[in-house]
């Protein structure tokens, strides 16, 4: 007998034509892993693996998806003679499902390397890395759906969403409506049926398009056979009407079991969808009233900011106008420090400079000494300045035009620091050249008159 769980699943699936692995490993792990009573439980009951029926009352509070009901109990374990029987049976068909599993390992690898080849290359279809990519549970949904558009066609049937059983509660839940739960059985023989005269009436499936969001797996896949154990499916055709509850769990509000005519299963949808539409609104008004009472707090929140903001902007618009008339008032009162500085020095200069000129010209003054009386050896010279204004004085003929210069240096009346004196008829410019030559020698002997021109 084989020993490891991936042998026990083989040779289940090879006894009893399984093609899931998934759901021959629940089945396995609800027989303790006993191969042998696996097989009998299988083979006393070939309408496996939809759930035996089950005579206990159906549930009407809540079901919890994590820990499912366990599966009916088996037969008695079949005795001594069964066991020799169908050992070298086991043998076989066990080598032969491993030679098969080795053949699909080798052929799903090389599958893989070619699609990868021509991905790469870009001519993989990106239908197939999408279905690649989607979760298994998805991925069981969006098959079933496929399955059961091509069985029954795509345009009757309800609008079943493509997705796992947790997403599509969450999608009913945010949708403030029931979970519409059909578990298909491909076996049955009320299937077809079912399918086709009730599930894909019009009226039926327009009202479950309406009210619910409606969502199918299929028991042989691994969802649909965990949601038949959770939701104690007893009877087959199964559908469900849930509703999420609190702690990751679900609310059973009504099961449908066995065949359904069109009017039977309108009533029932009616019947559930009127008793928990108050609760359905209300719990729509308390979260429109959490969403308003969200944006009112975020709102309030902005308006906060925006005044902080604002509040903030405004301080520091004062704080910089503060400083920039503190700036200007500390640069106007330096500019007015310099200016009275330079006033100070400026008025220091010219106080200086008066006090020269001052000393300068009592030094002229006294350089020339006494003016002589009128005599023959005496000059008589007449000075006009630019102003108009005339000075007269008398001169030894022997002294020089230096004396000339000392004589106007020593009157207050001309500012100027530079000019010459200036004869006319003739024009003689008495410069530096000059200023040696004594009043006889220039020809300013016994009298003349001088200008006084100013340098520019």
């Amino acid at each position: 007998m084989p020993e490891t769980v991936d042998d026990k699943v083989s040779y289940l699936q090879a006894v009893t034509g399984i093609s899931d692995p998934d759901l021959c490993t629940e089945i396995l792990a609800a027989h303790n892993w006993d191969l042998q009573l696996a097989v009998s439980s299988i083979t006393a009951n070939p309408s496996s693996p939809e759930p035996a029926p089950s005579a206990a009352p159906r549930p009407s509070l809540e079901a919890d998806l994590v820990a499912p009901p366990p599966l009916p109990q088996p037969p008695p374990q079949p005795g001594i003679a069964w066991k020799l029987v169908t050992l070298p049976f086991y043998v076989v068909s066990g080598g032969v499902a491993l030679i098969a599993g080795s053949i699909r390992l080798g052929a799903w690898v090389a599958g893989g390397v070619l699609s990868r080849s021509l991905s790469l290359l870009g001519l993989a279809q990106g239908g197939a890395d999408r279905l690649r990519e989607l979760p298994p549970s998805a991925a069981e949904a969006v098959d079933f759906v496929a399955e059961f558009e091509r069985e029954f066609g795509a345009g009757p049937g309800p609008r079943f969403a493509a997705v796992g059983f947790s997403d599509a509660l969450q999608r009913a839940q945010r949708e403030y409506k029931l979970l519409f739960v059909y578990l298909h059985s491909p076996d049955h023989p009320d299937t077809p049926a079912f399918c086709g005269g009730c599930l894909c009436a019009e009226p039926v499936a327009a009202f479950i398009d309406e009210n619910f969001v409606a969502w199918g797996g299929s028991i042989r896949r691994t969802e649909g056979f965990k949601m038949s154990n959770s939701l104690n499916a007893s009877r087959f055709p199964f559908c469900a009407l849930v509703m999420a509850s609190t702690n990751q769990r679900i609310m059973l509000l009504q099961q449908i079991e066995g065949p359904k005519s069109p009017e039977e299963m309108i009533t029932i949808l009616q019947r559930v969808v009127e008793e928990c539409t108050a609760s359905l609104v209300a719990a729509r008004i308390e979260a429109e009233e959490r969403l308003n009472n969200q944006r009112l707090r975020e709102e309030q929140d902005a308006a906060y900011r925006t005044a902080l903001e604002t509040d903030q902007a405004r301080e520091r618009q004062k704080r910089e106008e503060q400083e920039r008339r503190e700036r200007e008032a500390a640069e106007a009162e330096k500019k007015r420090k310099e200016e009275e500085e330079a006033l100070a020095r400026a008025a220091q200069e010219a106080a200086e400079k008066e006090a020269a000129l001052a000393r300068r010209r009592q030094e002229k003054a006294m350089a020339l000494g006494v003016e002589p009386e009128k005599g023959p050896n005496v000059t008589r010279v007449l000075i006009r300045f630019p102003t108009g204004e005339r000075k007269e004085r008398r001169f030894h003929s022997s002294t020089t035009i230096t004396s000339l210069y000392d004589y106007v240096d020593s009157l207050d009346c001309l500012t100027a620091e530079k000019y010459s004196l200036v004869s006319n008829f003739p024009r003689v410019i008495y410069g530096p050249e000059k200023l040696s030559q004594t009043l006889e020698e220039a020809g300013l002997h016994p009298q003349a008159i001088v200008f006084i021109e100013i340098e520019q």
